[in-house]
């Protein structure tokens, strides 16, 4: 029975984590393209805002779970948090390496087109199952490790640029800025993958709620990302306060960034980091597909189609029968 439920509960998060990732594409592009009068929001405001919600959202969770008990629950955080300062410290390490991701892919986008980003981007997915191997000792099997190449190809394939008439464009970025923006990328690729590894294993060693530990990452995230903004944005925060450019489509972004840190718990806890990079992949399918039949702002081509039909038998083959258990039918939430 608790197999059975906890089953359901990883392929519930993944299609909530589909639903909530494409929804996110889709309102923070409008946001970023909608044309205003006044300044654009700061991103870097957003990501602090949104850690602050889902701090907010956690500790909710937590009082629900003591039973809406106001002292169990302070009595509970003051256990886990302030009295095992190096347990807490420990989510220090994912959460400075996601800022530092960040930052890295900033740097890559100033230096690579939105194209070529994306399908180097995917290699993330690679150094996750990289890193599930050597830090949690997962084993693939043959179907494992054919799906990962299937869903490398088809991502490829889904963002394989077009014939758009760009090529001078392109020849505007210098070989050494390309450099740049590779290994921008790929450094981004490590980080995110250790860190989803390292958070997923520090998950699964412990009995403690899943949203006690997130209340620990999104305080150091917080803090993290405030630094970031006061220095990317500081002088805009300074001169036009941290709500700049907010919106009602500003503030659904915001909200589904935060629920997608909790929901990327849920997925981390009851199933793996290598399916939440399908679950992203898929999100980037069906947000090209709203974004042409709704949108009508894209074009799809045949090769398109085919890699979305590879990625979706690469989702549908990790999860065939004899894949090597993953353990996380005996956690408990």
């Amino acid at each position: 029975m608790v197999s059975s439920h906890s089953s359901r509960l990883k392929y519930l998060s993944l299609g909530v984590l589909v639903l909530q990732t494409t929804s996110l594409v889709l309102t923070m592009r409008y946001s970023r393209t909608l044309k205003e009068d006044g300044p654009r929001y700061l991103a870097s405001s957003a990501v602090v805002l949104a850690e602050v919600l889902k701090i907010f959202a956690c500790i909710c969770l937590v009082f629900m779970e003591n039973n809406f008990s106001l002292r169990a629950m302070n009595l509970l955080l003051e256990e886990e948090i302030v009295k095992k300062p190096v347990e807490t410290m420990k989510l220090a390490v994912p959460a400075g390496i996601y800022t530092l991701q960040n930052n890295l892919l900033y740097v890559a986008l100033s230096n690579l087109d939105a194209a070529t980003y994306q399908v180097t981007y995917q290699l993330k997915i690679l150094t996750t199952a990289l890193f599930s191997i050597s830090m949690l000792g997962k084993k693939l099997g043959l179907y494992q490790w054919l799906s990962l190449l299937l869903l490398m190809a088809g991502v490829a394939l889904v963002q394989w640029p077009a014939d758009s008439g760009k090529d001078s464009e392109q020849k505007i970025l210098t070989a050494g800025s390309q450099f740049v923006g590779f290994m921008a990328v790929l450094m981004a690729c490590v980080s995110s993958g250790f860190a989803g590894v390292y958070f997923e294993k520090i998950l699964k060693e412990t009995k403690q709620s899943v949203w006690v530990r997130n209340i620990q990452l999104g305080v150091f995230s917080f803090v993290f990302g405030f630094i970031g903004m006061m220095v990317y944005d500081g002088h805009s925060v300074m001169k036009s306060g941290i709500f700049q450019g907010y919106s009602a489509i500003t503030c659904i972004v915001i909200l589904l960034q935060a629920l997608g840190g909790l929901v990327i718990a849920v997925v981390i806890k009851y199933a793996d980091n290598i399916l939440k990079g399908f679950a992203t992949s898929l999100s980037i399918i069906f947000s090209t597909l709203i974004s042409c039949f709704l949108l009508r702002d894209f074009n799809p081509t045949g090769v398109f189609f085919f890699g979305a039909v590879l990625v979706i038998a690469a989702t549908f083959l990790y999860s065939c029968p004899g894949k090597p258990a993953s353990g996380s039918s005996s956690i408990k939430v």
